[in-house]
């Protein structure tokens, strides 16, 4: 009986101090949540970064100015550490604006908007003139005999799926056709590509992107750019009526060599893991149409909120949290890479990495790329979110900054910030990524969502091997 009792009484304590802690966790969040929606900083910043220094395209002025101020703010934070960790970076040059009409009868022109693609050559000094080939897709081209090619133009012109709800996945299945449909049609003859830009708006902004040439020799590059959703629907009927419609586009965009940069770094050191680190970041450079405010300012300032939200709430993290503002995601994440090899060189343990690169929209949940004991972990602190309305946790993909510090049995949890994305791509690497287009109130809603899920990972990460004593219960 004396057994009885005492194993009812260990489960009674156990359950108490659970919901002790649950109810201490929750207290934390409000505190969090509150300090981000009546002292943050997160808006005040963006707009700065946005208006005043501007893009921020990896190699230009705009990215080195954007090192030095928020190398600035991170120290005026108070942090225990701040640095530059210095990373070579692609150096691409738009120049000056690029100009296309459509040519349906000599002396017949309709001018529209066009974009270079990230990393593209010029078109010869006095622009490019050929005859249309529309495809759907690489897949497509790939059927077409080299003789039909040679010379010609192709128009990709397969539109982003708009019945898929998650809007990322049909940015997936199209952006082929921008990043390696240069590659493509240069291999059967081509003289060069536009492509219908990935967005679900149909508008007169033509969305950019990086592209790659893959292994072809310099001399088999050819012009790429982004046309409008408009344009294209335009180009479309016009090729219908009149499949001898022509092209013609001029573009100044050219390539010089490597330069130096740098991901920008802030610490605070952990009282219990010191050595032991969990990073929140997101990439500080930005495609040059508009000033970046939402790819990727948004996840700047909002994970740089993140230790000053901890700072000013006065929490001590028991692993050292690190801000991690990494350059070049756009057009080659060397920061990303630099970033995790130079860890792996000083034989750092990262335990978890959470990045904020899909917009400064409402916060709606999180992606994990983690196993299954601390994705059920996280499953179990959905009560603690719901009175903000963070509903969607799933298990797969993280953020591409934080992907190489994933290693084989190195146990790290990988996780992406998940804003409502509906909106996402009418913005994204189009000239209205602009400050004006970021709503406070959802900035700073993301802002603490982070730091919430970062203080819970602090105290409950389960690292491989060991299990936690008193998890949150539902």
């Amino acid at each position: 009986m004396n057994k009885l009792i005492n194993s009812i009484l260990v489960v009674v304590i156990c359950l108490s101090c659970a919901f002790a802690k649950a109810q201490q966790d929750s207290i934390q969040l409000k505190k969090i949540y509150d300090t981000a929606l009546t002292q943050g900083n997160s808006y005040q910043w963006l707009d700065y970064l946005s208006n005043q220094i501007g893009s921020r395209l990896s190699g230009s002025l705009g990215a080195e100015l954007a090192v030095e101020w928020t190398k600035s703010q991170l120290d005026s934070i108070g942090l225990d550490k701040v640095w530059l960790q210095p990373v070579m970076v692609p150096k691409w040059i738009r120049g000056a604006k690029e100009y296309a009409y459509i040519e349906t009868e000599l002396g017949e022109t309709t001018q529209v908007p066009i974009c270079a693609l990230g990393g593209s050559i010029a078109t010869p000094p006095t622009g490019l003139k050929a005859a249309v080939i529309e495809v759907q897709g690489i897949n497509q081209l790939k059927a077409l005999n080299p003789e039909e090619v040679k010379g010609k133009i192709i128009f990709y012109n397969r539109p982003i799926q708009d019945d898929l709800i998650e809007t990322f996945k049909a940015y997936g299945g199209c952006v082929d056709q921008r990043y390696s449909g240069a590659e493509e049609a240069a291999k059967l003859g081509a003289a060069g590509v536009i492509v219908r830009s990935v967005t679900h708006s149909i508008d007169d902004y033509p969305h950019t992107g990086s592209m790659s040439y893959g292994d072809l020799p310099r001399e088999k590059h050819i012009p790429a750019a982004a046309i409008s959703t408009k344009g294209a629907d335009l180009l479309s009927t016009l090729l219908k009526l009149n499949p001898d419609t022509k092209f013609y586009y001029s573009m100044y965009c050219r390539s010089l060599p490597d330069v130096e940069s740098f991901n920008v770094i802030g610490e605070l050191t952990g009282t219990t893991y010191p050595d032991k680190y969990m990073v929140v970041g997101g990439h500080l450079d930005s495609w040059d149409l508009g000033d970046g405010s939402h790819d990727d300012g948004a996840g700047v300032v909002q994970s740089m909120e993140v230790l000053r939200l901890m700072k000013s709430i006065g929490y001590r993290p028991k692993h050292s949290i690190r801000v991690v503002l990494f350059m070049n995601e756009e057009n080659g994440l060397r920061g990303g890479r630099k970033y995790a090899a130079e860890a792996k060189v000083k034989n750092e343990q990262h335990v978890f990495a959470l990045e904020s690169d899909a917009g400064g929209f409402t916060p709606r949940g999180f992606s994990f790329d983690s196993d299954d004991r601390n994705f059920n972990q996280v499953l179990s602190w959905k009560k603690l979110f719901e009175p903000y309305l963070i509903h969607y946790f799933v298990q797969g993909g993280s953020g591409a900054d934080i992907g190489p510090l994933k290693e084989p049995n190195s146990g790290i949890v990988l996780a992406g910030l998940r804003p409502d994305s509906q909106r996402y791509f009418d913005h994204h690497h189009a000239a209205n990524d602009t400050f004006d287009a970021v709503n406070k109130r959802e900035l700073e809603l993301g802002a603490a969502t982070l730091t919430s899920l970062i203080y819970l990972m602090d105290n409950y990460i389960q690292k491989p091997g060991v299990q936690l004593t008193m998890p949150i219960k539902n």
